[in-house]
């Protein structure tokens, strides 16, 4: 299964795993499933970090290089989310989530997300 995991879950996994549920961890470590990155998560992470947020402390190209050499895949943003973004309805205000959500619908993804806020939108949500 393709896997588009959320910014939040993306910095859990990179610094300290062992604090996700014992069953998001069975599900990023099966071997059949793929893990993605979305540009908009480092994106996110870069705006954040520079403006002090201390969740956000992480330096985005080293994020970065350690999903790469981890094995995850980078998922750009494309045109076709760009547009995907204007059929979502209005339930979640942050810009990064709803283009998320997008990439999900556009490209066929399941959402890994402990946030509640997307079991709103028609997406796979996992955890």
């Amino acid at each position: 299964m393709k896997l588009l995991l959320d910014t939040h879950l993306l910095l859990w996994a990179a610094d300290s795993f062992e604090r996700l549920p014992p069953d998001a961890q069975d599900l990023m470590g099966a071997p059949d499933n793929e893990l993605i990155f979305s540009v908009a998560s480092l994106w996110e992470i870069a705006i954040k970090r520079g403006l002090g947020r201390d969740d956000f402390a992480v330096d985005a190209r080293v994020l970065r290089r350690g999903l790469l050499d981890n094995g995850y895949r980078e998922l750009a943003i494309l045109s076709a989310h760009a547009v995907a973004i204007d059929a979502l309805p209005a339930i979640h205000k942050d810009p990064f989530d709803r283009l998320l959500v997008a990439q999900c619908t556009a490209d066929d993804l399941a959402l890994v997300t402990c946030d509640a806020a997307f079991s709103a939108y028609d997406v796979r949500r996992i955890w």
